[in-house]
């Protein structure tokens, strides 16, 4: 199923006014990181604070995800029916009012149900600017502006805890997100100003409940969207396995301290961001699906090596290298997949940018934990879990994504 769009489109920027969309939804994207990492380093001060439990302070986190998945099926509708811009504007300032009720919670099942608001705020956020990139551009352009953003979803959620840890210094937890709260108030400016809207009334649908269930109807009868969504949502989830697992792995496993594990996940990071970058590059000689479907293979055969040298107790070194791999995957199928997926369905670009990032946050949340509740300090069970997850990938793309040859998949190619 595709989609063909005869109405009016906003032209796409150049030059200056490129690099100006780059850097404000830039700027609007590092809300959602910042939001969900910046207070980590408080979870102590704040069981402390509250008289509360771990647990307890951990469902503060689950809130703020479960806003953020069950937001985006709601705003991306909306934005196809209001536009960009409303649905942005008001998002930012919800966040911000939520930043400040975190800031005053008397309990921990308070700042729990608010963080869910702020969630359901940021969802707003990320479905609008995903929207606006597709309402602007399609096949490789798509890819080549997502591997430019790829620098603020890659860098904030490693420089969020930093700075966290720095306003620890100078104030309480509550601090953090009264700052959370003063830069959600700047970006309302930011989007004020800086955000044109990208889709002309021409090209809206119906606010209605019926025309919504309409688009995701539309959209799950997709079967090729459906495997891209699911593989986006796999090899995001293989990146979480990382994040949750390699601290049982490298600390307790191999011993590592803070400072040289810190190392570690830096080089990693930097190495995603480096890949993504590259991606505009390959994409002049291969075409979106091409530069996909090798990082999915690349993906499988680096998450292998890991789970041989896991199973063969090898060195730091054959477990370092092989992870770091699997890393950087990561910069080329996280924007290449919804330049494939939000190019079939234009015409509703805000539901789909929705279905793709619930399902997204969806399959992560539910797998990255895995890793954790083995409590190993062997890679095994971290490269259990990314082997199954880039095979399950691998079948998605080799017998669904690849075998499409109608436009507009097959037009997304080098130019």
């Amino acid at each position: 199923m595709t989609s063909t769009t005869t109405a009016r489109r906003v032209e796409s920027p150049t030059g200056r006014r490129y690099v100006q969309l780059v850097l404000v939804l830039g700027a609007l994207i590092a809300l959602g990181p910042l939001t969900i990492d910046m207070y980590l380093p408080a979870f102590p001060r704040i069981r402390e604070d509250l008289g509360t439990t771990d647990s307890a302070v951990q469902l503060t986190l689950t809130g703020m995800l479960l806003g953020l998945a069950v937001g985006q099926l709601v705003i991306g509708p909306l934005s196809d029916a209001f536009g960009r811009r409303r649905p942005l504007v008001v998002g930012i300032c919800v966040h911000a009012t939520a930043s400040a009720l975190c800031a005053l919670a008397p309990t921990v099942e308070v700042l729990a149900t608010v963080r869910v608001l702020q969630g359901f705020a940021g969802a707003a956020i990320s479905v609008t600017a995903m929207a606006i990139v597709r309402d602007l551009f399609e096949g490789v352009a798509v890819a080549r502006l997502m591997s430019r953003l790829m620098l603020v979803i890659g860098l904030a959620p490693i420089i969020a805890p930093t700075l966290g840890g720095l306003v620890l210094q100078v104030t309480t937890w509550r601090g953090i997100f009264v700052l959370l709260g003063a830069a959600a108030l700047v970006l309302v400016v930011v989007a004020v100003l800086g955000v044109r809207e990208t889709l002309p009334p021409e090209r809206r649908r119906p606010a209605t409940v019926r025309s919504s269930l309409a688009a995701y109807r539309s959209l799950l009868r997709d079967r090729v969207f459906v495997a891209l969504t699911f593989i986006a949502g796999l090899m995001l989830a293989s990146l979480f396995s990382y994040v949750s697992g390699a601290s049982f792995v490298l600390q307790d496993g191999f011993g590592l301290d803070a400072q040289t594990f810190g190392l570690v996940f830096g080089l990693n990071s930097a190495g995603l961001t480096l890949t993504s970058q590259l991606n505009p590059v390959m994409l002049r000689w291969w075409s979106v699906r091409a530069v996909l479907s090798g990082a999915i293979v690349a993906a499988f055969l680096a998450s292998s090596a890991l789970l041989v040298a896991g199973l063969t107790g090898a060195g730091l070194l054959f477990v370092l290298v092989p992870l770091g791999l699997v890393v950087a995957t990561a910069g080329l199928s996280l924007p290449n997949t919804p330049a494939l997926a939000l190019t079939r369905h234009g015409e509703a670009a805000g539901t789909a940018a929705a279905v793709l990032g619930c399902v997204q946050f969806g399959v992560g949340a539910l797998v990255a934990p895995l890793v954790g509740a083995f409590g190993s300090g062997t890679a095994t069970p971290m490269a259990v879990v990314m082997v199954t997850l880039t095979v399950l990938a691998g079948l998605l793309m080799f017998g669904v994504v690849q075998r499409e040859r109608t436009p507009p998949l097959a037009e997304v190619r080098p130019e």
